[in-house]
C-alpha cells in the first residue's frame, strides 16, 4: 500500500506539496480539502485525486496516513488537532503556528494521539547547508564566532493586496520574519545552536494597507558565546537570494542560496575542493527573492521523504514539532525586542502582546 497523502488547504503552496508527492515512490496524494468546495475541485483536477467538502470526511478515508497543512498560518492549529486524533500524522507547512500557546496545543494533540509531527523546513535539506552543518559538527570552524543570515526579498504592494490574510497579525502572524525569513531562522538555530538573547528593530517601510514590518534587523547572542545577525525583508527591490555566513576561530562559509561562495579553513580537508567545486555554480532557482512561486519543491520531496522514513523506522523526523516551535520563538523574541525596546532573552516565558 501506497503512503497516502491528503491536503488541507489549496493556496499556491499546495501545488508544492502536490508535486513533492507526485515524484516519491511509494507515495499517493490521495485527497485534499479547502473550504471553498469549487477550489478543492479544481485541484483536485489538477493534481489527480478526491476534492471533500469536509475536513472531517477526509479524515475518515483510511487510505490517508499523512496530512499536510497549507492554510494560512494563523489557521493551522484547528485542522491540525482535527488530524492528530483522527490518527493521522502530520506536516505542517512554516510556522508551526503563530504563537507559542498555538505551537504547544498542536505539539500536545500529536504526542497524545501518538502521531508524527512535523515542520516544512526545505532548507536544512539542501545539499550545501548540509555541506555547511557537517563542517560545525565536526569542528572545523573551531570557536564558533559569528554566524549571520539575511533575507533581502521583494513583495509587490500587490502581492500583500491578493489575499486578505496577507499582512495580518492574525493570520500571517508577523511579516518578513515569520513568513519569509523564517525559513533562515530556522537555518541559523540549526547551524548555530540555541540562541540566549536578541535585540530587534523593526519597521513597514515600503508597503501600505498592511499590519506587519516589512523590514528588520536582529542581534542575537547565541547560548555558545558566538554573536549574529538576522536581516529580514520584503523592500528590498528587486530581490536578492538569501545568503548565510558561518565564522570561526579556524574558518568562514558563506552560502548563497545553494551556492557556496566561500569555503576556507585552517586546517584543509581533501574534500574541500570538491565541495567548492560541486557548490560554485549558480542556483537555478531566484528561490522567491522577487516571486514567492519561484521555489524549487525538490527540499519538499526530501523533506516528504524523511518524513515517511521515519515513521516506517520509529525514528524521528529531521524537522520535527519542537524543532518547528523554535523558530517561532526566536520571531516572537525580536518583535517582542522590537516593540518595547530592550534586549530580550529566550526561552520566552509567555507570548509577547503587541502594543495597542
Amino acid at each position: 500500500m501506497p503512503t497516502g497523502f491528503g491536503i488541507v488547504g489549496t493556496g499556491m503552496i499546495a501545488n508544492f506539496h502536490a508535486k513533492a508527492i507526485g515524484d516519491i515512490r511509494g507515495a499517493k496524494l490521495v485527497g485534499c480539502f479547502n473550504h471553498t468546495m469549487a477550489k478543492a475541485e479544481n485541484f483536485a483536477a489538477e493534481h489527480g485525486c478526491q476534492a471533500y467538502d469536509t475536513l472531517e470526511a477526509m479524515l475518515e478515508n483510511p487510505e490517508i496516513d499523512i496530512i499536510t497543512i497549507c492554510t494560512p498560518s494563523g489557521a493551522h492549529l484547528e485542522p491540525a488537532v482535527a488530524a492528530a486524533k483522527a490518527g493521522k500524522h502530520l506536516l505542517i507547512e512554516k510556522p508551526l503556528e503563530i504563537t507559542l500557546k498555538r505551537c504547544d496545543r498542536i505539539i500536545d494533540a500529536c504526542e497524545k494521539a501518538g502521531v508524527y509531527l512535523g515542520t516544512i523546513f526545505p532548507s536544512r535539506f539542501s545539499p550545501a547547508n548540509i555541506a555547511l552543518k557537517e563542517a560545525v559538527e565536526s569542528g572545523r570552524f573551531g570557536k564558533l564566532t559569528v554566524g549571520d543570515t539575511y533575507v533581502k526579498w521583494w513583495r509587490s504592494q500587490e502581492y500583500y493586496d491578493s489575499g486578505g490574510w496577507r499582512g495580518t497579525w492574525a493570520l500571517d502572524g508577523g511579516g518578513a520574519y515569520m513568513n519569509q525569513a523564517i525559513h533562515n531562522v530556522d537555518l541559523l538555530y540549526w547551524l548555530m545552536g540555541d540562541v540566549e538573547d536578541v535585540s530587534a528593530i523593526t519597521g513597514t517601510l515600503a508597503h501600505e494597507r498592511i499590519e506587519v514590518e516589512d523590514t528588520g534587523t536582529a542581534v542575537v547572542r547565541f547560548a555558545n558565546g558566538a554573536i549574529g545577525t538576522l536581516q529580514a525583508t520584503t523592500s528590498a527591490w528587486p530581490g536578492l537570494l538569501k545568503k548565510t555566513e558561518i565564522h570561526g576561530t579556524e574558518g568562514s562559509a558563506v552560502v548563497e542560496q545553494d551556492h557556496i561562495l566561500m569555503w576556507e579553513f585552517a586546517k584543509k580537508n581533501r574534500k574541500d575542493a570538491g565541495i567548492r567545486k560541486k557548490f560554485s555554480k549558480e542556483s537555478a532557482t531566484s528561490g522567491g527573492a522577487a516571486d514567492p512561486k519561484a521555489i524549487s519543491y525538490t527540499g519538499h520531496m526530501l523533506q516528504f521523504k524523511d518524513f515517511i522514513a521515519a515513521i516506517n523506522s520509529g525514528t524521528q523526523p529531521l524537522v520535527d514539532g519542537r524543532e518547528g516551535r523554535k523558530s517561532v520563538e526566536l520571531i516572537l523574541a525580536i518583535y517582542q525586542s522590537s516593540w518595547t525596546g530592550k534586549r530580550v532573552s529566550l526561552p520566552l516565558k509567555r507570548d509577547p502582546r503587541r502594543p495597542s
